[in-house]
């Protein structure tokens, strides 16, 4: 029920041209589902795949309809969040980093998961004379690798883009 990756694509660079032309900020946040790979080893793709459209749903619950939720790709996602400073975006994704704590993970009748973690990187757009999507893209990323060094289910900012 996410757009792709294509999408994502697309958007980002729209917005970020939107962002040059009228310094209307928007954040990127990227996030990963912890040990996703050990969970589908375990419980089946099948359960697996119905892990991600849970995943999915409760993203999109947690974003406004002016901001766009994507898959992309494998157990990661990324939400475009408009008119959304730094603050603002670490707000939405702590909002779905609990939301998705508090969910339990079924597959036909039986329970797979009490639980799921999710890590993030949020980055936002800030004026820098060589901004770009890759940049605040590589950002987000590398912010979402630290909160991955730190333990795992947290939420981590990036520096200056």
């Amino acid at each position: 029920g996410l757009a792709n990756r294509r999408a994502f694509d697309d958007e980002i660079n729209r917005r970020f041209a939107e962002w040059e032309r009228r310094g209307t900020p928007f954040s990127l946040l990227i996030l990963d589902v912890d040990h996703f790979k050990a969970f589908n080893d375990t419980h089946g793709h099948q359960a697996g795949d119905e892990v991600l459209r849970k995943v999915a749903k409760a993203i999109n619950g947690c974003v406004r309809e002016m901001d766009l939720a994507c898959r992309y790709g494998g157990e990661e996602f990324v939400c475009l969040l408009s008119h959304t400073d730094l603050a603002g975006a670490e707000k939405v994704a702590e909002k779905m980093r609990t939301g998705l704590l508090d969910k339990k993970y079924l597959h036909g009748a039986s329970t797979v998961s009490p639980y799921l973690t999710i890590s993030q990187g949020v980055a936002c757009t800030v004026p820098s004379a060589d901004s770009s999507p890759k940049l605040l893209l590589e950002a987000a990323d590398r912010a979402l690798y630290q909160a991955k060094l730190d333990g795992r289910n947290c939420v981590r900012l990036a520096q200056r883009v």
